[in-house]
């Protein structure tokens, strides 16, 4: 007999307080036993301010240790039971097969992103819903904040031959913004604005993601069938890694991410969280109750709200629409910063957002569990300068007593359990091991019984291996990734602004920028090395894999960011996923064309650097397309006429050099000086033209016939 649907209209009262409940008390008595413990240590050798200060860090840390473990515990007892049956998913009937006559826009918001990368995703996830047929009204919306005049340029071309390419004119739409005022969450609003009110769903793509037609069409039935939704957020898998960062980062999102979403599950139900991309959002309750609001105050915690997911769920819910976690969510995919580098510089965006909303925990109307997903969100980063403290404060507490070495322990509770000092210290310790690595040894458990599943990441021994070696590598970046951490909370602090550049994806950067990030935390590393080991010897071995990590930091960097290596990983096994082994379609379609069009010969590296101007001036397709984009400007004054004239000329007669940036993207962003420019190139003799535009010449005639290609700056 079959279970019955889960209708979450219908959850039965006081379900979600209970759960939260269980969940609270599991929290407390994981953590409060360590607490007592903690006290007691210091009672043993007398309360001082110290002493006091370092329990009092102690707290916030360690429930935060205790929760990753209550959920991971909560998730494996859900899953092994065959699943939890208040899940979105569950509310789903048998697909009928009918087609679904629902407009739906897929936006992908995108910022001087890899050209090649977000045209082939569009492609792939365009060509599997088009494959499935059933979603009859769904429009795909390209929406650019590209401020770098390549990426600019290539996007516009590469979308028009895109849509040549699926015959999808009219299905595919490519809009650039003149003024990226508030970025991302500008960027969406300005689409609903515009064009919002003509969809009822918005499905909701980074510049990384992917998603095939069948999860689209999933999403979609499920805001059919549960009509008072207003989001239904995926659960990304981590895919495409090369380096051996990426490929940890994937394998372990992969191997612990069930569980701990099933965990997550079962205490948000419909008071989730929405993490800004692979979502789908009921369109019309979105537009109308989550627009963001400017915080008031200048500095860290005031302006424009940065990290604009959190907030819309909290908006969202607040209206009173149910915001959802698709665990199950297949054929969802995203991808993960491929260096330490670039996982620090992701971090920095995402830090002062959620600082940010230490002015929203207070904010009327908010559910409880959205102040909590607030609270979480700022305790993951304040977790570091946290943890820095509590090394910073173990260590002068080690040097104090060795100054007063005379004293001796008093007695405290563990006496009657016939724990000595050293004893007490090295259970608590233990506790935290097992605390800390129980989401993982659960995981692995989760396993158990499922054959086909473990042959997937490579049969039990690979995956052991790949779970320790994955533990070897975090242990080795977590103290390099707290220093980052809390030097980005001290510059936010400050006052210096988030720099919102474009994140690397792909293969590792050039060995100076790791250098140049991690030589003072190598610094720090030697430093304290030196220091703790003077204070107490025994100390240093036991801090000696943190100490280890920042003295290594450059090395290490290097290492996980470098391709060769982490393919050799793959290649022996190590680290393989499910998506790897049996990947889906669209996963195989989608990496087949991203080496394809990266094949393409690349421009002379004269001419890089300006190479979508080259394109726009030079090629008549690409200069059509690009004019047309461009929004019409009326008339002008005589005197911005005469300026855009005497740049013109510069260009054609000195080459783009002799213009600053904002004088080239002065001529690209006006339509008659375009046309002019295209125009003029072509009818100027050689010999009156810059040495710049002869080399562009040649290297288009080159090409000729076949159309230039698309340079991913």
């Amino acid at each position: 007999m079959e279970a019955p649907l889960f209708d979450p209209a219908k959850l039965a009262p006081g379900e979600a307080a209970r759960r939260r409940h269980r969940m609270l008390t599991i929290l407390l008595l994981l953590a409060g036993p360590a607490v007592l413990v903690m006290a007691d240590l210091h009672w043993r050798t007398g309360f001082d301010f110290w002493n006091v200060l370092h329990l009092v860090i102690f707290v916030p840390l360690f429930l935060l240790v205790a929760l990753g473990a209550a959920q991971a515990m909560v998730g494996f007892a859900v899953r092994r039971r065959g699943g939890d049956r208040c899940r979105i998913s569950g509310s789903l009937p048998p697909d009928d097969g009918e087609p679904i006559a629902v407009p739906t826009a897929v936006v992908m918001p995108i910022c001087n992103e890899d050209v090649v990368r977000v045209m082939e995703g569009v492609r792939a996830t365009y060509e599997s819903l088009q494959r499935a047929g059933r979603l009859t009204q769904c429009h795909f919306f390209i929406l650019s904040d590209s401020t770098n005049p390549n990426c600019w340029i290539a996007e516009e071309a590469a979308w028009l031959a895109l849509c040549r390419e699926l015959g999808a004119n009219g299905r595919i739409f490519y809009r650039r913004r003149r003024v990226g005022i508030n970025k991302k969450a500008g960027n969406l609003a300005d689409f609903c604005r515009r064009w919002g009110k003509l969809y009822r769903y918005m499905v909701v793509l980074d510049a990384d993601s992917l998603m095939t037609g069948a999860a689209i069409l999933r999403l979609v039935r499920l805001m059919e069938r549960n009509r008072r939704v207003g989001i239904i957020q995926g659960v990304p898998l981590l895919t495409n890694g090369e380096t051996i960062l990426a490929r940890i980062q994937q394998f372990a999102s992969r191997l612990y991410g069930p569980v701990s979403a099933a965990g997550l599950n079962y205490w948000q139900l419909g008071e989730a969280n929405y993490w800004g991309h692979n979502a789908i959002i009921r369109l019309a309750p979105f537009m109308r109750h989550c627009s963001l609001p400017e915080l008031p105050g200048d500095g860290p915690f005031g302006g424009r709200i940065l990290s604009h997911d959190y907030v819309e769920a909290a908006l969202m819910r607040r209206a009173g629409w149910a915001v959802w976690l698709a665990t199950e969510l297949e054929g969802n995919y995203e991808e993960c910063p491929a260096t330490i580098v670039d996982l620090a510089k992701r971090d920095r965006r995402w830090l002062q957002g959620n600082l940010q909303h230490a002015r929203l925990v207070i904010a009327k109307g908010f559910h409880g569990v959205n102040r909590v997903h607030f609270i979480l969100g700022i305790l993951s980063y304040l977790a570091s300068p946290l943890w820095l403290a509590f090394l910073v404060v173990s260590v002068v507490i080690a040097a104090r007593r060795g100054d007063d070495s005379a004293r001796l322990p008093d007695a405290g509770f563990a006496v009657y359990l016939h724990w000595s000092y050293a004893g007490e210290a090295l259970a608590l310790f233990g506790y935290t091991l097992l605390l800390l690595f129980l989401a993982k040894v659960l995981a692995v458990a989760d396993l158990r019984g499922r054959p086909d599943d473990v042959a997937s990441y490579g049969g039990w021994r690979k995956l052991l291996e790949g779970v320790g070696l994955e533990t070897l590598v975090f242990t080795l970046l977590a103290p390099v990734l707290m220093l980052f951490h809390s030097w980005f909370i001290l510059l936010t602090l400050i006052g210096q602004k988030v720099s919102w550049g474009t994140q690397n994806r792909g293969a590792g950067g050039a060995w100076l920028e790791p250098v140049r990030a991690h030589a003072f935390q190598t610094l720090i590393g030697l430093v304290a090395a030196v220091i703790v080991y003077r204070i107490d010897p025994l100390l240093a071995a036991w801090m000696s894999p943190l100490l280890a990590g920042l003295i290594l930091a450059i090395p290490l960097s290097l290492l996980t960011g470098s391709v060769g290596p982490g393919l050799a990983l793959r290649r022996h096994g190590i680290f393989l996923t499910p998506e790897e082994t049996r990947p889906l379609p669209e996963l195989r379609e989608f990496a087949v064309a991203i080496d394809h069009r990266r094949a393409a010969p690349a421009p002379a590296p004269d001419l890089a650097a300006n190479y979508g101007l080259l394109q726009a001036v030079v090629d008549p397709y690409v200069n059509a397309v690009h004019v047309s984009l461009l929004r019409d400007k009326g008339e002008s004054p005589p005197e911005t006429e005469l300026r855009l004239g005497g740049l013109r000329a510069t260009l054609l007669h000195q080459g783009p050099a002799a213009l600053s940036a904002r004088e080239r993207m002065a001529l690209l962003m006006d339509a008659d000086s375009m046309h002019v420019l295209h125009q003029e190139l072509w009818a100027t003799p050689g010999a009156r033209l810059a040495a710049w535009w002869r080399l562009a010449l040649e290297h288009y005639a080159r090409l000729a016939p076949a159309p230039v290609t698309p340079f991913a700056a």
